[in-house]
């Protein structure tokens, strides 16, 4: 009986919120946008660093804090890289790093959904990321424990100051408005320390 009461009080205590690093090494920001009314390109940011608290028990205490290297954005082809690093675009020289704060989490269905302020090109705008996970923690072969998440969300270009484009001769534009966003995620936390 009384193990009974021990597991049913553990079931409603809320979970201690977890303290978790972005590994920068397996994470990633990858985006898709219209080319030439045709078809979509897609490119990813390489570098992605920042900071992660999570309790699934209370959505308050979730907060996510990112800070994505405008610089090493990579679409394969090395000349149209650079011109995304150019004032035509992302302006790296002025504006190297994109960042994302949350603000507020919460559980919708089976997704957590968390909205917060993005800050892109020197514009922050509020935008709501969907989350597919996070998975559930293990261990790694280093002893470090690790979660992983999808988080998705679309973005118009121009209302962050992206506004550069080229009409085409049969009509249309060469590059389209709405940025696809998908960011993969890894993050990884310490155990805590046994006596």
């Amino acid at each position: 009986m009384m193990k009974h009461l021990i597991l049913a009080a553990a079931a409603v205590l809320p979970a201690f919120a977890q303290s978790y690093t972005i590994d920068s090494a397996h994470s990633s920001a990858q985006f898709s946008v219209r080319h030439l009314m045709v078809s979509n390109v897609k490119g990813e940011f390489n570098k992605m660093a920042g900071a992660i608290t999570w309790n699934e028990a209370d959505p308050a205490a979730v907060s996510i804090d990112a800070t994505i290297d405008v610089n090493t954005i990579s679409t394969r082809e090395p000349k149209r890289d650079e011109h995304l690093r150019s004032a035509d675009f992302f302006d790296a020289a002025k504006y190297p790093s994109i960042t994302f704060k949350s603000a507020k989490a919460w559980k919708s269905g089976s997704k957590w959904m968390v909205a917060g302020n993005l800050t892109l090109h020197g514009v922050t705008k509020p935008v709501t990321l969907t989350l597919d996970g996070p998975t559930a923690e293990m261990k790694d072969p280093w002893g470090m424990l690790r979660r992983g998440a999808t988080a998705t969300t679309t973005i118009n270009r121009k209302d962050f100051g992206l506004g550069w484009n080229k009409a085409l001769e049969t009509g249309g534009v060469m590059v389209g408005e709405d940025v696809q966003i998908t960011l993969d995620i890894a993050a990884t936390r310490k155990p805590a320390a046994t006596n």
